[in-house]
């Protein structure tokens, strides 16, 4: 009896180490920082249900989410809004930015050590003194001789004199931003759509975050907003890691597994 318990411990003890040695090495090149949180920021004509499929599946893969919102009122202020957000967050932060939110995200990570990575999907990458609206391309949908033909131009409370807010037309909207999605789901997000000013459009940006940060850059390759050649110029200019993806400029909802899969990978290159 004795002999063979012994041996069982044995036994045992050949696979305790055969595990052991087949885990160690995994374990050893896995990074052994904390998780960063990974804020993600919308852009214009969204809120922060456009993120919704990328949270979804970030959170269930054990990733501390934050989606707070854009006030699209003024570059410089929308900047503060999310720095001063960050801000109350402790440890290191993979901030995520869509469409008019990668203007935000590059005024507001300028100076903060937190933020170990910047990623960018369909958006604007701007460096300092570039005036966002002309960034988004010759042959963007939005870059018209008449703008009232894409936008309807509604008034605020305190703008200032000559100011609007800029909502898309139905049919800019459903062609242009929506391209890529169902006509129902596109249908379904045209009433909700947040607009922007037209000061913040043609907000003027700072020092870039992305000359002292490493960053990521998720090109649509069907973006109507955004020409696939002004995102590759602006990528390129940042250095960015650039993935290309076959969607227009919501592939955040249309396809969100591989945008998902590069906010990740930023995330493990940030620990």
């Amino acid at each position: 009896m004795h002999h063979h318990r012994t041996r069982v411990f044995a036994v045992l003890g050949v696979v305790l180490a055969l595990v052991l040695a087949a885990v160690t090495p995994a374990a050893a090149s896995h990074p052994s920082g904390p998780k960063p949180t990974i804020v993600l920021v919308h852009g214009a004509w969204a809120d922060g249900s456009s993120w919704q499929k990328v949270t979804n599946q970030l959170l269930d893969d054990g990733y501390t989410v934050r989606v707070p919102p854009n006030p699209l009122r003024n570059l410089q202020t929308d900047a503060a809004t999310i720095r001063n957000f960050l801000s109350t967050l402790s440890g290191p932060i993979v901030l995520v930015g869509h469409s008019y939110g990668g203007a935000v995200i590059t005024n507001a990570a300028t100076g903060n050590s937190n933020v170990k990575a910047l990623v960018y999907v369909d958006a604007f990458a701007p460096a300092d003194g570039d005036m966002i609206f002309p960034l988004a391309g010759a042959d963007s949908a939005l870059a018209v001789p008449d703008p009232s033909t894409v936008f309807d131009f509604v008034p605020y409370p305190g703008a200032p004199a000559g100011d609007v807010d800029l909502y898309l037309k139905h049919d800019t909207f459903l062609k242009s931003f929506a391209s890529g999605l169902s006509r129902s789901a596109a249908e379904k997000l045209y009433p909700s759509q947040r607009p922007l000013t037209l000061s913040a459009g043609n907000g003027i940006s700072g020092p870039p975050a992305w000359a002292s940060i490493k960053s990521w850059y998720v090109l649509g390759t069907k973006d109507l907003i955004i020409t696939p050649t002004a995102q590759n110029f602006m990528a390129t200019r940042a250095h960015s890691v650039i993935t290309r993806i076959p969607t227009g400029h919501l592939g955040l909802i249309s396809d969100p597994g591989p945008i998902t899969k590069v906010i990740e990978t930023a995330a493990r290159a940030s620990r």
